[in-house]
This record gives structure tokens, C-alpha cells and sequence, in this order.
């Protein structure tokens, strides 16, 4: 293994050697100056002195020592420096870093508020939507149900015209309508029906307006079973002979045609 002096720098060797040159040769001008002055028969003492001054120069070891020292000084200094580079490198790191997440984080929640009141509005504005809408199809359909009830009691109201109407046509034709039952059916039948009306009217009631059948419960000229079916013709079915004749001549044209076609079933069967 090499002595410690030669694992130095170039730099260093260089640096000690020079120095020990300049103390070697302060040493020899020290020795040769204290020759000159001291007397020639002292050689021993001139011998002496060179010897006391070498000496006291630095050795090579410690040199060497000094300089391991001051590398190892220098080295712990750098890798400090160093260190507290690489801390201050990773502080500013660290700081960077979080203020990146800080950033992230900020535009995350940002864009999270921004998505939360846009869902937010977009619901409102459905709420709106479905609101106006129901609000619509409520008034429409308001507005058909009145348009409705406003159709019924027109409807109503001229039904009840109409009958008030027929109902005094009929009074009112009563009324014109004189004399006994047989002259009345003379004004309400037709001239060419007349015939076989009356007929079926003699045989069954005799011109009786109040003829009932004891047996059917049959009533009124025509014989309608029950009586009651009359009060279509008019309210005063009992007693009126032109309604219950109005009434019998409808019967005969429903049921067979004509009063000559009734007449003509009542003559092979004895009833119609």
C-alpha cells in the first residue's frame, strides 16, 4: 500500500513539497549565516546549529496530516452544502407539489360546484316545465268541462223548450180539437182510415172514454194495457178523448202499418 502522502492530489503533493523546499532552504541560509558569524574554532556549534534549526521545521507526516484535514474539512463543508441543497431542492419540490394538488383539488371542486348548480338548474327548470304543463292540461281541461256542462244545460234547456213547446201544441190542439169523441177522431184520423179506426174503437170500448176491462185493467177508448202507456201522448190521458185517440192512432201505424191493417188482425183474432 503507498504511504498516505502519495493517495493525495497532485495539488497537494505540489503544495507540501514547495513548502518544504522553502523551509529547507530557509533552514540552509539560516546554518550558513550563523558559520560566517560564529569563530572558526567552534565547529562543533556550527555543526550544532544547522541541526536545531532543521528541526524545528515541519515534518512531512504532519504536512500531510494538515492536509487530510483540511480535504476532509473542505469534503464535509461540499457534502453539507450539498445536503442542504438537496433539502432546499426537495422542500421547493414538496411545496411545488402541493400547491399543485391544492390547485387540482381547487379545480376539481370548482368544476364539481359548477356541475352541482347546473344539475341544479336543469332540475329547476324540468320543475318549471312539468308545472306549466300540468297548469296547462289543468285549464284545458277546465275549460272542456265547463265547455261541457255549458253544452248540457244548453241541451237541457232546449229539450225543456221543446217540450214546453209540444206541450202547448198539444194543449193548444186540444183545445181546438171539440165535440164528441167520434168528431174528434174524424179531425185526427185520416179520411181513408177513419173507417176501420172506428170499428176497432166500437167494438172495443163503444166511444168510452173511461171504459176499463175489469178482467185486463185495459183503459180508455183504444183500450191501451196498461192505461198509464197513454201519458205519452199527453198528461191528461184519463180523460182526454183526443189524446187517448192521438195515442191509439200511433199504435195501430207502429204496430201494423195503419188502423185498416189493425182492423183487419182484429177481425181474425178479436183483439190487436
Amino acid at each position: 500500500m503507498p504511504p498516505k502522502h502519495a493517495q493525495l492530489p497532485a495539488k497537494l503533493r505540489r503544495r507540501r513539497n514547495a513548502v518544504i523546499t522553502g523551509v529547507a532552504t530557509l533552514a540552509v541560509a539560516g546554518s550558513a549565516t550563523l558559520a560566517l558569524a560564529l569563530p572558526q574554532d567552534a565547529p562543533v556549534a556550527e555543526v550544532a546549529a544547522p541541526r536545531t534549526v532543521v528541526s524545528s521545521a515541519p515534518t512531512a507526516d504532519a504536512l500531510d496530516a494538515q492536509a487530510v484535514a483540511d480535504a476532509q474539512a473542505k469534503a464535509e463543508a461540499d457534502a453539507k452544502a450539498a445536503a442542504d441543497a438537496q433539502a432546499a431542492a426537495e422542500a421547493q419540490a414538496a411545496a411545488e407539489a402541493q400547491a399543485a394538488a391544492e390547485a387540482q383539488a381547487k379545480a376539481e371542486a370548482d368544476a364539481e360546484a359548477e356541475a352541482d348548480a347546473k344539475a341544479q338548474a336543469e332540475a329547476q327548470a324540468q320543475a318549471e316545465a312539468r308545472a306549466a304543463e300540468e297548469a296547462r292540461a289543468k285549464a284545458a281541461a277546465e275549460a272542456k268541462a265547463r265547455a261541457a256542462a255549458a253544452a248540457k244545460a244548453k241541451a237541457e234547456a232546449d229539450a225543456k223548450a221543446k217540450a214546453a213547446a209540444e206541450a202547448a201544441s198539444r194543449s193548444q190542439a186540444r183545445s181546438a180539437l171539440t165535440g164528441t169523441p167520434q168528431q174528434i177522431a174524424a179531425q185526427l184520423v185520416p179520411a181513408g182510415q177513419l173507417q176501420c179506426f172506428s170499428n176497432i174503437v166500437e167494438h172495443e170500448s163503444g166511444w168510452n172514454v173511461h171504459a176499463t176491462n175489469p178482467s185486463s185493467g185495459a183503459y180508455g177508448l183504444v183500450q191501451a194495457l196498461p192505461g198509464s202507456k197513454m201519458a205519452s201522448a199527453g198528461p191528461d190521458w184519463q180523460d182526454s178523448a183526443a189524446t187517448q185517440i192521438k195515442w191509439g192512432l200511433a199504435y195501430m201505424n207502429e204496430r201494423y202499418g195503419s188502423p185498416c191493417a189493425a182492423w183487419a188482425f182484429w177481425q181474425t183474432h178479436h183483439w190487436y
